[in-house]
Formats: structure tokens, C-alpha cells, sequence
């Protein structure tokens, strides 16, 4: 499978959600980075993940040019994410909208990748194969122009409409987080706890998500699983320390555990 994520200054963004997929059984990892950070991205992860090193703007973020070089590698992979970390420059967004609309593998949509999104929406009804959208409220609000506070009255009824009108699996991220697929399909998530809402826990769990992709398993299927063990994780972790200092690291370590309860 293949993450593209990461910016000079979100690269733990990319580490975070290539270890989680490792965490969760994907037996190979390629974590796709803008060309100048590949050697940094080395350093800071574990030599069990494989990186990429792509087109990159004078900024150090993805450039457009980097659309190319996707379409050379992606049929090598099952599953394939886009989003974590990976800034907000013109041409990522619009890399971001190219790889949205035209990888022909599963793709999991998160984070800046969702920013990229809003506003372009239709092009989920052209894309040519299943996405996942793994948005937060706020999120959410920018995809479909409603208030935040609009999108939290009704969460249930927001994620299975814009899953059902864009053929797509929407996971909308929050307290009981809500999964919704194209058929109209509903899953509340009871796992996870306050301590989980820090920094780079949204990319621990686009990793889970496209590691169960890239195993063979359904788009809704994968949603619902990742959020779940997502969640689990983080009740083990808040067991065994405290919710207030948990990190996102903390959630992957106990990704095996949650696994292992749940699955064997």
C-alpha cells in the first residue's frame, strides 16, 4: 500500500500513518514524500517502511508534477491514501484533486486532501474507483457548506446523505464517530475516549483504514474496523496511563493488542 503524505513541516504526518498500517498486518508499506524530505523521512521512521521520493514545489511540498510519476507506480499497490500532512500550496491541492479523480485503486481521502476537495466535490462521482473520506466536523462543514454546528446536530443523517449522493464511504470523526456507505449503510462507533482527540491520531487511523483496504477487505468494511480498533487503542492506552498525556504514538503501540482481541 501506499501513503502520500507529509510536508516540511508536518512530516510526522507520514510517519504516523505509515506505522500505523504497518501496526494493523500490511505486509508492505511505501510512504510517498515530496523528493527533499525522503532522507529526513528515513531517519524519523522505522526501516520497515519503504519511502518514495517525489516532484516537490520550491516550497519542499508535492508539486504537481508529481501526478506523473503516481501514475507510473500506483498498479503496484492494493490500497492507496492521500492527505495526511500534506500542506496547502496550490499545486498539492491540486495534485490532491488529480489523484482523487483518477487512481483507478482504493483511495482513503483525509486531511489536506479534504481541504483540496471542498468545493470540487463532483469529482467523486467521476472517480474511478471506491473512496473513503475520513473528515472531522469541521471538516465536513467545508465539503458540504453547512455550519459546523448543523453538521453535529444530525451526524448520522450528514455522513449517509453525502455518502449516498457521492457513491463513497464518508467515516465523519468525532465523539461516536459515524460511518456511512454509498448504499445508505450506518455504523456508530461506542470505542475511543477524550484522550484520543491529539495531534496526529487522524493519521494513525487513515493508516489503519488503508491497511485493511490493501488486505482485501471492503471500503465500508475497512471503515468501520479502522475506526473501531482505533478506538479500542486508545481505551487500552488510557488504561494503562492516563488519557490527559496520551499521544498519537501510544495509540499505535497498542494496535496489536487491539488486534489481537478482535481478529483471532
Amino acid at each position: 500500500m501506499l501513503i502520500i503524505a507529509g510536508s516540511p513541516s508536518m512530516l510526522g504526518a507520514a510517519a504516523l500513518s505509515s506505522l500505523a498500517a504497518m501496526r494493523c498486518g500490511a505486509g508492505l508499506v511505501t510512504a510517498a514524500v515530496p523528493c527533499g524530505l525522503n532522507l529526513t523521512l528515513q531517519k524519523k521512521i522505522t526501516n520497515v517502511v519503504m519511502t518514495k521520493p517525489l516532484a516537490q514545489s520550491r516550497r519542499g511540498t508535492f508539486s504537481l508534477k508529481a501526478f506523473d510519476q503516481l501514475k507510473n507506480i500506483w498498479d503496484g499497490y492494493d490500497a492507496i491514501a492521500i492527505g495526511p500532512g500534506i500542506g496547502r500550496d496550490p499545486g498539492t491541492l491540486h495534485l490532491a484533486r488529480m489523484v482523487i479523480l483518477h487512481c483507478p485503486k482504493p483511495l482513503v481521502v483525509d486531511a489536506d486532501a479534504l481541504f483540496a476537495l471542498a468545493g470540487h466535490t463532483d469529482i467523486l462521482l467521476k472517480a474511478k474507483a471506491g473512496r473513503i473520506l475520513t473528515p472531522h466536523a469541521g471538516e465536513m462543514s467545508r465539503l458540504t457548506g453547512r455550519s459546523v454546528r448543523k453538521t453535529e446536530l444530525d451526524r448520522l443523517k450528514t455522513a449517509r446523505d453525502f455518502a449516498c449522493y457521492y457513491k463513497c464511504v464518508l467515516l465523519l470523526k468525532g465523539h461516536r464517530t459515524v460511518v456511512a456507505s454509498a448504499q445508505g449503510k450506518t455504523y456508530i462507533n461506542r470505542t475511543g475516549n477524550v484522550g484520543m482527540a491529539t495531534a496526529g491520531s487522524g493519521d494513525v487511523l487513515t493508516g489503519m483504514i488503508t491497511a485493511f483496504l490493501g488486505q482485501g477487505n471492503p471500503s465500508y468494511g475497512s471503515a468501520c474496523w479502522g475506526a473501531y480498533l482505533h478506538g479500542q487503542a486508545g481505551d487500552r492506552m488510557a488504561r494503562l496511563k492516563f488519557k490527559r498525556g496520551m499521544i498519537a504514538s501510544d495509540i499505535i503501540e497498542n494496535i496489536p493488542y487491539a488486534l489481537k482481541n478482535n481478529l483471532l
